[in-house]
């Protein structure tokens, strides 16, 4: 009676045993079967998120002299020149892409010993953009024989305008302008499109003159 009891748990502990390795067994090919499938199939790649392309045009330009304006400079002819007169604000303008969806807010006082107040505002109006610039470059700009002389900002990273500009004869006139997007800004998604009206900001402080 006692050898049969001892063979049956023997037999009971063999029978736990080979469960044990079929569950093991099971478990191994479960494992060698995901990994053929996956070995087999295309790997994910994360990928760069995506925005619009839009396709600039050549820069042409027309000269602005129509307005009663006391300045004038060469205009891109796919942007549109708003006067903002009507604001109350003499000698004011808006420059606007409407395929870009950006505007130069062009502001313009007269000079009345009070030019270092106005550049330090104009300064000061740039640098509220420092908490979220990357960095701010500035460009001083000199153009003597028509007594333009000035200072272009470039912002980085993601603000508001990601660029500025003041001109000044330093005696009668102060014009300064700022450019911004209307949309959440991105860098990567406007870089291009700021760095083509940065080429049309060029060419409008180089060929600006005072009209008085």
């Amino acid at each position: 009676m006692i050898l049969i009891i001892q063979t049956q748990i023997k037999l009971i502990k063999e029978f736990k045993q080979i469960k044990k390795v079929i569950r093991t067994l099971k478990i191994l090919i479960f494992f060698c079967v995901i990994s053929l499938i996956w070995s087999c199939s295309d790997a994910i790649i994360p990928r760069p998120y995506g925005y619009y392309r839009v396709d600039l045009p050549a820069h042409t330009y027309r000269t602005i002299d129509t307005l009663n304006l006391p300045y004038r400079f060469d205009l891109p002819v796919n942007a549109l020149l708003i006067d903002r007169k009507s604001q109350g604000e003499k000698y004011w303008i808006d420059i606007f892409y409407p395929a870009l969806n950006a505007s130069l807010y062009c502001s313009y006082k007269a000079v009345n010993g009070n030019l270092f107040d106005l550049t330090e505002d104009s300064r000061r109006i740039v640098y509220k953009h420092s908490i979220r610039a990357d960095g701010i470059g500035e460009k001083v700009f000199i153009h003597p024989e028509k007594k333009v002389y000035g200072i272009l900002y470039d912002l980085s990273g993601n603000t508001a305008s990601t660029l500025q500009f003041m001109l000044t004869d330093s005696t009668q006139h102060f014009f300064r302008a700022a450019l911004y997007f209307n949309n959440v800004p991105n860098k990567d998604s406007i870089v291009p499109m700021a760095e083509y009206v940065r080429e049309d900001v060029i060419r409008m402080m180089e060929s600006f003159e005072w009209k008085k």
